[in-house]
C-alpha cells in the first residue's frame, strides 16, 4: 500500500522560502501521480501542484511561479519549492496520490512576522 510521510515544513518571514519533502514508499514513484495539497482549518483542502507520470507539472494560479514541484524517483521523494511566501501561503501541506485516496499526516507551514 502506498505511504507517504511530509516534512520541511515551519515558521518564515513573508517572502522568504521552504522546501517540503514527501517521501513515498510502496510503490514506484515514477508509476504514480503525484500532488501536493494545502488546507486552512475549516476550509475545504485546496490543490496546489501535481506532477504527472511522465514528469508534466501543473500549479494552481496563485502559487506558479514562486512554487515548482520535482521528484527524485532514486531516493523516491517529491519536493515543493516554495519561494516568496505569502502569508496566506499559510496551511497544512499534504503531499499524496489522489487516484488511490492515499495521503500523508502533513506538515504545517506558517508565514508570518
Amino acid at each position: 500500500q502506498v505511504q507517504l510521510v511530509e516534512s520541511g515544513g515551519g515558521l518564515v518571514l513573508p517572502g522568504g522560502s521552504l522546501r517540503l519533502s514527501c517521501t513515498v514508499s510502496g510503490a514506484p514513484l515514477e508509476s504514480l501521480r503525484l500532488a501536493w495539497y494545502r488546507q486552512v482549518s475549516g476550509n475545504e483542502r485546496e490543490w496546489v501542484a501535481t506532477i504527472s507520470i511522465g514528469g508534466t507539472t501543473l500549479y494552481t494560479p496563485s502559487v506558479k511561479g514562486r512554487f515548482t514541484i520535482s521528484r527524485d524517483t532514486v531516493n523516491s521523494r517529491v519536493y515543493l519549492e516554495m519561494n516568496s511566501l505569502k502569508p496566506e501561503d499559510t496551511a497544512v501541506y499534504s503531499c499524496g496520490v489522489p487516484r488511490l485516496d492515499r495521503w500523508g499526516q502533513g506538515t504545517q507551514v506558517t508565514v508570518s512576522s
